[in-house]
């Protein structure tokens, strides 16, 4: 079987070095590792890794940004955030920007190899810490409804049509799935509840 390619992306050293010797052990392929944004961008562009473990803070490029610059280069990545901050709005944003997966440093690295797992098996994994970050997952069914129409490409109308209700009522709806997603466009919206299993 071949192994999984994965990209290390963190500017502590000793923390680089732990995980690479974890995943290298559980056998993964480490592709390379790098200390801030914009090398780990530049490595999964020449690399395509299977998988990218990013700290959240690093310089040059960092967070949500780095998140989408990696996927920008390299769309077949998961991308896996490695943050030491428990912050539920961090989480929402990375996911938001296309990662699969949110693990706290203080968790042992089983959880990230765990982690791993999960997020290329198609399902987003968020560190039990960040519950909150779970919670703007559960949205109403109605909501639910929107942003699955919106999803086969539907326009307000339609929607607003179909469910038995006005347009502007479905904006609102969407409006409050979106504020629940951290998403900031209709798009993201639908890709984030999609990403997280809501919809399909």
């Amino acid at each position: 079987m071949t192994a999984v390619r994965c990209l290390v992306a963190d500017d502590h050293p000793a923390l680089t070095a732990a995980v690479w010797q974890y995943l290298a052990g559980a056998g993964y392929a480490i592709v390379g590792a790098v200390a801030d944004g914009r090398r780990a961008v530049d490595l999964a562009a020449k690399e395509r890794p299977d998988v990218a473990v990013v700290d959240y803070r690093m310089p040059m490029l960092a967070g949500a940004e780095l998140v989408a610059a990696l996927l920008g280069v390299s769309p077949g990545t998961t991308v896996c955030v490695y943050t030491a901050e428990a912050d539920e709005e961090l989480a929402r944003d990375v996911i938001a920007a296309g990662a699969a997966a949110v693990v706290l440093k203080e968790s042992p690295l089983s959880d990230l190899a765990r982690a791993l797992a999960n997020a290329r098996a198609g399902r987003v994994h968020l560190d039990p810490a960040l519950r909150g970050a779970r919670r703007a997952g559960e949205l109403t069914e109605r909501e639910l409804e929107v942003l699955h129409l919106l999803a086969e490409g539907l326009p307000n109308q339609e929607i607003g049509r179909q469910l038995g209700i006005g347009s502007e009522t479905v904006r609102t709806h969407l409006r409050k799935a979106s504020e629940r997603l951290g998403a900031s466009t209709r798009t993201q919206a639908v890709a984030t509840a999609l990403r997280l299993g809501l919809i399909s």
